[in-house]
């Protein structure tokens, strides 16, 4: 998956990330972006992993579980490069999950070259440790304490539904699965979740770039002072 890099503004105990998780049962990993002051003291764009088994759940390295290959990758670490709403050029963050079929480790892999960070062990799941996942979920996801507004996701701003731009809003593109017999396909007939329209918006679009895996995904929302009903 390719995701565009954004700062949408949050504050105290708010988040803001985009992601991409897969999951089966109660076992799941994720990997992308967030904006988290809870978690990291600031407001800055960090690249951020987090995996659940069972009842464990875990960011990052803050507890064992996640192995490290690449001294020269950091998880925690800032994005030096942001995607400001108009710009002529959007930085995008590469990123995969894949299986190693040999001996159950899920990697994780980014950068179009796909750099090995390093993996999950089978070990430390139950329904992922000797299957594959029957969930993949990608996009925006935000959270706020019960009662209070809710923050900006992705570019700030709800995209175009008539006609989403890539240089305003934010989006994921190159969304592809591989098959139960390894086959890399597009990922089409893609169903779309959210909470509450009213905050957000999606907008899904399986044929709508270039080249052979031509799915986007646009989505984001403005900062809302008030608590609308979800």
């Amino acid at each position: 998956m390719v995701a565009s890099i954004w700062n949408p503004y949050v504050e105290g105990q708010q988040n803001s990330a985009c992601r991409l998780k897969i999951q089966k049962g109660p076992d799941s990993m994720q990997v992308g972006w967030r904006v988290d002051p809870a978690l990291y003291g600031n407001n800055h764009t960090m690249f951020f992993i987090h995996f659940q088994a069972g009842n464990v759940h875990c960011f990052n390295t803050l507890c064992p579980g996640f192995v490290i290959v690449n001294s020269d990758i950091y998880l925690d670490s800032e994005f030096e490069h942001i995607t400001h709403r108009g710009d002529e050029q959007q930085w995008e963050f590469v990123m995969y999950i894949d299986r190693d079929l040999a001996n159950g480790n899920w990697w994780l892999l980014i950068g179009a070259n796909q750099t090995a960070v390093g993996f999950w062990p089978p070990g430390i799941f139950t329904a992922l440790a000797n299957d594959f996942a029957t969930n993949i979920e990608w996009g925006g996801v935000t959270y706020t304490p019960p009662g209070a507004p809710y923050p900006a996701m992705g570019s700030s701003f709800f995209p175009d539904q008539y006609n989403p731009d890539p240089s305003l809003d934010a989006y994921c593109r190159g969304l592809i699965v591989l098959d139960d017999k390894g086959v890399t396909i597009n990922a089409n007939n893609t169903p779309i979740f959210i909470d509450s329209h009213y905050l957000y918006r999606v907008i899904d679009e399986p044929n709508w770039g270039p080249g052979q895996f031509p799915h986007y995904m646009f989505y984001g929302g403005p900062e809302t002072k008030y608590v609308p009903p979800l």
